[in-house]
């Protein structure tokens, strides 16, 4: 008897077609194959009129299923799932405040923002939902095909299933084009991360009332408006992988990564989990907590009615920022070829210290009290562009609605030259190429969540550099 064995198939390593594919979508932008894109906004609104929606401000003392835990005062929910908020404590090498202390959301278990694609008529689409976030300032917004924790999908609240979601956990119901752990908020979260899918299918999809099937490029030019495409769909945009024709980079590709490794290696950060009722420099009172000067942002709570969401109702607490934040790119072209200055920041919530941020990243009236060398470098360039020719984009967009009370940042590219922005950049900051960005969101924890919303909207076409 042959004891040969039947050799594995090998597959190749790299699809090639992808990011032709992902760039013919792109490029059809004024309809696809269920809507055009003028029709979008008529159709959100009309979700938005089929469903009752209502948010009200709750104290926390008073939050449905929520309390503070005796000794700690940490604010949890009743099911010990979910999230909670407790105290962290934080001491920095660098930066002109050496140590603080806040509350910081905490939600261990990873969710899925997974999207579902398909092609009609050669062109891949992608299942967009109209899904209502309470701390959305206009509530609904377009969503990824799902966008759940962990909680929700194994139906903690025992409400209805999760819609679509065996395409993104059962082996077999499609084709995984990218998926990665990413990062969220590292000043509002310890150590969040969400498993950031996109699934091909070639079956017959049944399409709910509330979802459509949408072109990139139909996505890109919803982009350019203010808080329509939400902060879940764009960051696993950001993750598509486009492989951009780029003749070179300033810096190679092992350059670079020399370059983060490094930025991780020289800070000395050091990050306790402490109890809420530790914090210092916060107050409780009727409203919520927050800090008596007004700055950074508070905790506050809400009672919400959804009738589109798996339940109808509930009481949460949500983190809302004081300000409108400012997330920018400053942009040159070297050699022909567009590159971001990125900035190696880090944040409190960090699970590896640094990620790549945006070029300036911070809320501009938290700053306001400062001297001017403490000030992020850059804002003053940003915040003065305005007017001069130099953005070639801005908008803003909501950040993650399950967590964030009406938390907006107003997100820019902004033309920079050598005397604004050198090419030997200061400590902390390096030039790369879009290309060599979009590479790193196949990893996780290398490319922060302002950066990947930004990145979003040049791989669906909504920015041209």
């Amino acid at each position: 008897m042959s004891t040969q064995t039947v050799p594995r198939l090998l597959r190749p390593r790299v699809e090639h077609s992808l990011p032709a594919r992902l760039s013919r979508s792109a490029a059809v932008t004024a309809s696809g194959h269920q809507m055009r894109t003028e029709d979008v906004a008529d159709w959100l609104a009309g979700r938005a009129r089929a469903h009752h929606f209502k948010v009200e401000r709750v104290p926390l003392d008073e939050l449905d299923g929520w309390s503070f835990a005796p000794g700690t005062g940490d604010l949890g929910h009743r099911s010990g799932k979910f999230f909670s908020v407790v105290g962290l404590s934080v001491a920095v090498d660098d930066g002109p405040i050496p140590d603080w202390c806040q509350p910081i959301i905490r939600q261990p278990e990873v969710g899925i923002l997974g999207i579902l694609a398909k092609e009609f008529d050669g062109v891949l689409h992608f299942l967009m939902q109209a899904k209502m976030e309470p701390g959305n300032r206009n509530l609904l917004q377009l969503s990824p095909t799902v966008q759940a924790t962990r909680s929700n999908y194994q139906r903690v609240h025992q409400g209805s299933k999760v819609k679509y979601l065996d395409h993104f956990v059962r082996p077999g119901r499609g084709r995984v084009l990218s998926d990665s752990l990413q990062s969220e908020h590292g000043s509002w979260f310890y150590r969040k991360s969400n498993r950031n899918m996109l699934v091909e299918t070639d079956a017959d999809v049944p399409v709910d009332d509330d979802f459509c099937w949408l072109t990139l490029g139909q996505i890109g030019e919803l982009l350019r408006l203010d808080n329509v495409v939400n902060m879940d769909a764009r960051t696993v945009i950001s993750c598509f992988p486009m492989s951009l024709p780029e003749a070179g980079a300033l810096c190679s590709d092992t350059e670079l990564l020399s370059w983060f490794t490094a930025e991780r290696a020289r800070h000395d950060v050091e990050v306790r989990r402490i109890p809420l009722a530790d914090v210092g420099g916060w107050e409780r009172d009727a409203e919520g907590l927050g800090r008596p000067d007004g700055r950074y942002f508070r905790v506050t709570g809400v009672a919400v009615e959804a009738g589109s969401r798996e339940v109808t109702g509930w009481a949460q607490p949500l983190l809302e920022p004081c300000g409108t934040g400012i997330a920018a790119f400053l942009f040159r072209r070297i050699g022909g070829v567009p590159h971001l200055l990125v900035h190696a920041k880090v944040e409190g919530g960090y699970l590896d210290t640094v990620e790549l941020a945006p070029t300036v990243q911070c809320t501009p009236e938290n700053w306001e009290h400062q001297p001017a060398e403490h000030r992020p470098p850059f804002l003053d360039m940003v915040s003065a562009a305005p007017g001069d020719g130099r953005i070639r984009y801005e908008a803003v967009h909501s950040e993650e609605g399950g967590r964030f009370l009406n938390a907006e940042i107003r997100y820019l590219f902004v033309e920079a030259d050598e005397a604004t922005a050198p090419l030997d950049p200061q400590s902390g900051y390096q030039w790369v190429t879009v290309g060599q960005l979009n590479s790193l969101t196949a990893h996780g924890h290398y490319v922060n969540v302002q950066a990947r919303t930004l990145l979003s909207c040049v791989n669906s076409g909504a920015v041209k550099l």
